[in-house]
């Protein structure tokens, strides 16, 4: 079975970057798209970028667009989301799998990376 493990998490002020990573073990998810999600408490997962099996298609929340961006290398079996402009709102557990309206099926949650943006 295909894990996730996401990193690149941390405290970062506002207006900052954080580089986030998603790793997987078991197989190699270059055959699939692939996606960013944030929670927190009280809310359900949500999606906020999505990047098609070779990286040449992506979509974003209106959220965070024209801040983040999603990449991934195949090659490393990796999905990244870099992220610029950091804002308070920002705040969430984030994770990787497969986005919703793009995939039918999603793999096992991971532990999720902690993202704090604060003064």
């Amino acid at each position: 079975q295909v894990q996730l493990v996401e990193s690149g998490g941390g405290l970062v002020q506002p207006g900052g970057s954080l580089r986030l990573s998603c790793a997987a073990s078991g197989s190699s998810f270059g055959g699939t798209a692939m996606g960013w999600y944030r929670r927190t408490p009280g809310k359900e997962r949500e999606l906020v970028a999505a990047i098609g099996r070779g990286g040449g298609v992506t979509n974003y929340a209106d959220s965070v667009k024209g801040r983040f961006t999603i990449s991934r290398d195949n090659a490393k079996n990796t999905v990244y989301l870099q992220m610029n402009s950091l804002k308070a709102e920002d705040t969430a557990v984030y994770y990787c799998n497969t986005p919703t309206g793009w995939s039918n099926f999603r793999f096992a949650w991971g532990q999720g990376t902690q993202v704090t943006v604060s003064s």
